[in-house]
């Protein structure tokens, strides 16, 4: 049975800057989806193609803290580094993903990659955040950077593109992420008239972004940059590609747990919240210089 429609989101309002250098669209919880419908997903944010021009200065978001989470960071186009409070580092580029378990506590700054900023071009991001069990919210912070060259790779027949695995399985092929509660995250690039189907537990969480291009799901059109929230009944998901497109599937089982947030700090309760912030505010997330 395929899985139901419960709403299009085709336009995503005005987008707004994040720090100086994400120019984003907010879609969870902005497109009015509660947190509790998209568990384990909180947020969305996607910067569409944007050429922010050359610069000198590293445009991003200065520092700031996490805890609580993960935030998942899909580079479409463009490059983004990034330092935190434990000393790692690293940069990705397009198709690469960097996922951050905050775990207890972490500071963190992201901003254009050096280079890339110097002679700019076009940036196209997509940020998740996926909440962590009540069980893993207090796990030591680390990183997991994920290489386009190493994410599950699944060719469609006859020239129709490639399903890129980040995060759980399609249709038997598995992505290197390794997550706390299961989730399915899929790069789909399709060439224009290809199609493909994959199922996805009823039970599950499910949304998908039209990145780029324009799509027939299930049978409705979902248009570039339309946001897609399914109903938990059914399982096929089928997609075709009315033109050259890049789609991002998402899905998980919910956490069925309670949600208590305030900022860039997500627990289970308003007095765990309240012990993140003086924890916070006593430097127990370490030291970053912005």
């Amino acid at each position: 049975m395929k899985k139901l429609i419960e709403k299009i989101v085709a336009n995503p309002g005005r987008p707004h800057m994040v720090g100086d250098g994400f120019r984003v669209f907010n879609y969870i919880p902005g497109a009015g989806i509660p947190q509790e419908r998209i568990s384990p997903f909180l947020m969305l944010d996607f910067n569409p193609e944007y050429d922010f021009g050359p610069s000198a200065h590293l445009r991003g978001v200065g520092v700031h803290p996490h805890k609580g989470f993960e935030t998942v960071t899909i580079a479409y186009k463009g490059s983004v580094a990034h330092h935190d409070s434990t000393g790692s580092s690293g940069i990705i580029n397009a198709g690469d993903v960097q996922w951050m378990t905050a775990g207890n506590g972490i500071l963190h700054k992201e901003y254009h990659e050096e280079a890339f900023s110097k002679k700019g071009g076009p940036f196209e991001m997509v940020q998740l955040w996926v909440n962590l069990p009540k069980k893993d919210k207090s796990t030591t912070p680390h990183y997991q950077e994920l290489a386009a060259a190493g994410m599950g790779k699944v060719e469609l027949p006859d020239n129709g593109g490639v399903v890129n695995v980040i995060a759980g399985n399609f249709n038997g092929v598995a992505g290197p992420a390794e997550t706390y509660s299961v989730v399915n995250l899929f790069d789909i690039k399709l060439n224009a008239g290809a199609s493909l189907s994959t199922n996805i537990p009823s039970g599950h969480n499910t949304a998908l972004l039209v990145v780029n291009g324009s799509i027939a799901v299930n049978g409705e059109i979902a248009t570039e940059h339309s946001f897609v929230l399914f109903e938990n009944q059914g399982e096929e998901v089928s997609i075709k590609a009315n033109q050259q497109s890049v789609v991002l599937l998402l899905s998980g089982e919910p956490l069925n747990e309670p949600i208590a947030s305030y900022g860039p700090f997500v627990m289970n309760t308003e007095a765990e919240i309240k012990q993140a912030i003086l924890d916070f505010n006593m430097g127990k997330f370490g030291v970053l210089e912005d």
